[in-house]
């Protein structure tokens, strides 16, 4: 494969196929209203459906350029994203949380432990071949405890973090995965580290999910003492 073509973005990709399947749309249109006007109405008609079904996979393609647009490539691991914390009370942190190519959004976190949830997709077949990498994107944020019986009854916090799409490209392609084999795997991914004052971590990404990586002392020493 060239390698201007696997440097492409999948949004990319589908917006190409979905911007060449809207010409071909059009140009079959205008033979088929030049066939009808000719009277010649069979083959018209025969044209100006296969133009309509051309239109429809265009159309698909653009509604998968917006849900792709959602998620983040990926091709080796990476850091997605950056998390700060200040101690407000007990049990109780403010969480700075920056997503890669997104701006710092704060949360207030209960519990001893945050936590942080993603979704993987990973490709094959005529996927890979047009450049598709695999992609994530980040779901929620949320806070933990570590003892189950305060899981159960205390104050729980959870915050939403993917943006909205026109339809949800995972919930396609696991229904249709019979009909559509692109995916190689769909699955949730989330780690899970203690909360301290002034802790800072980086989130990373790989084909294989998410993992929390400390970034200052704060960090180090509460995983130090995490069991």
């Amino acid at each position: 494969m060239p390698a201007w073509i696997a440097a492409l973005s999948p949004e990319t990709v589908m917006i190409a196929i979905a911007g060449t399947g809207g010409v071909i749309a059009l140009l079959l249109l205008i033979e088929a209203v030049r066939r009808l006007r000719d009277w010649r109405i069979r083959s018209g008609i025969v044209v100006l459906v296969v133009a309509a079904m051309v239109a429809a996979l265009g159309m698909g393609g653009a509604m998968l350029a917006a849900s792709l647009h959602t998620y983040a490539r990926l091709t080796q691991e990476q850091e997605a994203a950056r998390a700060v914390f200040r101690e407000l009370g007990p049990k109780r942190y403010e969480l700075l949380l920056v997503l890669k190519g997104a701006p710092a959004r704060s949360f207030e976190i209960r519990g001893d432990e945050w936590q942080i949830d993603a979704r993987v997709l990973k490709w094959k077949g005529m996927a890979t071949l047009i450049g598709l990498d695999t992609v994530y994107r980040f779901e929620r944020v949320s806070g933990r405890y570590a003892d189950t019986a305060q899981e159960k009854s205390a104050p729980r916090t959870v915050y939403p973090l993917a943006a909205q799409a026109p339809f949800d490209l995972w919930a396609l392609l696991k229904e249709q995965q019979r009909w559509l084999p692109l995916a190689d795997a769909l699955y949730g991914s989330a780690a899970y580290a203690p909360m301290a004052d002034g802790a800072q971590y980086s989130v990373n990404v790989s084909t294989t999910g998410l993992l929390i990586r400390p970034l200052n002392e704060a960090a180090k020493k509460a995983l130090g003492g995490w069991k």
